[in-house]
């Protein structure tokens, strides 16, 4: 039994330490609302109509630190960011102003990947037309403007633009820049240049970054049983969707009665999971292939026109609150194409790798259609790619033996500089036998904050990194059945 705890503590303690190192960690949309086709609805059960949608999986939940010099520092990812835009430029002025800005003392600031920026968006926010209500973004942390309407602009023209240029063309034959609309929720391409004449270069805004350098960047296995995994996220994909295209309620569905490799914890993933499989090297146009590694297999269907080499949208369990009929839609990304109708012509409006939103159900007879000031086309019944986290695959019962009597609690600040406090909690009130170690990103102990009896309650202790390296670093809490683990930033 000895050896078996003790395999068991070193099995979850290496799971939780690789959990806690993805270089690719996904920030949750903070979604806590649920609702059905047309309203809020009281939170499902399991086997109901519209279980499994967003709100069901908690993730990591935003977190943020103010470090109180212009700059925001995401604690999970470990990026950080720009706290206040400024005024629209160009592409090029925002490469020369990432290039010698010393915003916070730092001088490796830079232009933001399409999924770098990708992760602070929210999908708590509401947008009815071109009428800004609750932004897609944590506006206690980050500014976020409108659009100017003293010069003609809606409220929703205030896009933010990343680096990730498409590698196609939209509006046949424009240059296009992909970028996130905070104001709205949606992933567009937009052109480089200024229309109709396009001769000189557009202006959004920019967002500058820095750290992390990994992030976006997936490492895929081929499980070879229909399954692929991301060693970068911590997902696990479903390799192939069904080639079938379902509304929205039956997505759900779908995914949550999946079997596949022994697996039955199947979801419907919320957007920035799926956004963290777009590939955006790769287009129907360029490449002959939908937005995707092209280890995944993907359905290929026939647009509108007839015309093949195009590819499904994809559901998300995530209402997109971004229209008059308010609930009636759930975004999707557009792996192949994002196609519309503009004076009668069936064209790439908005790129592949764009995430938008389709109306959740309908007649099927009734689509595809095409609605809204760029024709946008609609299909209603969509494909589906499951999700689930690896953590469910390790090869061990992790409740075997573990008492769940103590919680370690975030610490603060995280990041940091030189020193943070850890908080744990206790939950019986009996003296326990408790450690507390720091230890480095290659396993080495650093520091033992504590090793002794300790009476229940809640403890502080504060580590003072004076004498180490900036870096990553793991607090390490076990009574010698139960571990758990954080990950610490030092930033000096």
């Amino acid at each position: 039994m000895k050896s078996t705890l003790i395999k068991l503590i070193f099995s979850v303690f290496a799971f939780q330490l690789w959990a806690q190192t993805l270089p690719y960690t996904i920030v949750d949309t903070g979604v806590e609302i649920y609702y059905n086709n047309n309203q809020i609805i009281t939170e499902p059960s399991v086997g109901d109509s519209f279980y499994g949608q967003d709100a069901i999986y908690s993730g990591n939940q935003p977190s943020y630190t103010n470090n109180s010099d212009g700059t925001i520092t995401d604690n999970h990812t470990g990026l950080m960011w720009e706290q206040f835009m400024g005024e629209k430029i160009n592409y090029l002025e925002a490469v020369i102003k990432a290039d010698t800005s010393t915003l916070g003392g730092y001088m490796d600031w830079r232009v933001p990947t399409l999924k770098e920026l990708y992760s602070l968006i929210l999908f708590t926010g509401e947008s009815l037309g071109e009428q800004a209500i609750t932004m897609y973004i944590d506006t206690v942390y980050f500014d976020q403007p409108l659009g100017d309407d003293s010069i003609g602009e809606r409220e929703i023209d205030a896009q933010t633009w990343s680096s990730t240029e498409y590698v196609g063309q939209t509006m046949m034959g424009t240059e296009t820049i992909f970028g996130v609309n905070f104001v709205d929720g949606r992933i567009k391409g937009y052109p480089k240049y200024t229309p109709p004449q396009f001769t000189e270069l557009n202006r959004m805004y920019f967002r500058m970054v820095r750290g992390n350098l990994d992030y976006g960047t997936n490492n895929f296995v081929d499980n070879s049983n229909g399954t692929i995994s991301d060693l970068s996220t911590g997902l696990m994909w479903q390799k192939a969707d069904d080639g079938n295209f379902y509304d929205w309620e039956n997505a759900l569905s779908y995914s949550e009665n999946l079997v596949l490799a022994g697996h039955t914890d199947w979801r419907l993933p919320n957007p920035k999971e799926l956004h963290s499989i777009v590939d955006y090297t790769r287009c129907p146009d360029i490449t002959n292939s939908p937005a995707i590694d092209p280890i995944f297999n993907t359905t290929e269907i026939l647009d509108p026109n007839g015309n093949p080499n195009q590819y499904p949208y994809f559901w998300t369990g995530t209402t997109h609150i971004n229209s008059p009929n308010a609930y009636a839609t759930a975004a999707y990304f557009a792996f192949g194409e994002a196609q519309g109708i503009i004076n009668n012509q069936l064209m790439d409006v908005h790129g592949a790798g764009s995430q938008r939103s389709d109306y959740k159900t309908g007649n099927p007879d009734d689509y595809p259609s095409s609605m809204g000031p760029q024709g946008d086309i609609h299909y209603v019944f969509n494909a589906v790619r499951c999700v689930r986290d690896i953590s469910e695959s390790v090869g061990i019962d992790e409740n075997i033996g573990v008492l769940n009597h103590f919680q370690l609690l975030p610490s603060y600040p995280n990041p940091f500089n030189p020193t943070t406090t850890l908080r744990f909690n206790i939950d019986d009130e009996t003296t326990n036998k408790l450690s507390l170690k720091i230890f480095d990103i290659n396993g080495r102990l650093v520091d033992t904050l504590l090793d002794e009896n300790i009476n229940g309650g809640f403890h502080e202790i504060q580590w003072n990194a004076s004498n180490v390296a900036s870096g990553i670093y793991f607090a390490i809490i076990s009574d010698g059945s139960q571990v758990q683990s954080q990950k610490l930033i030092l930033m000096k």
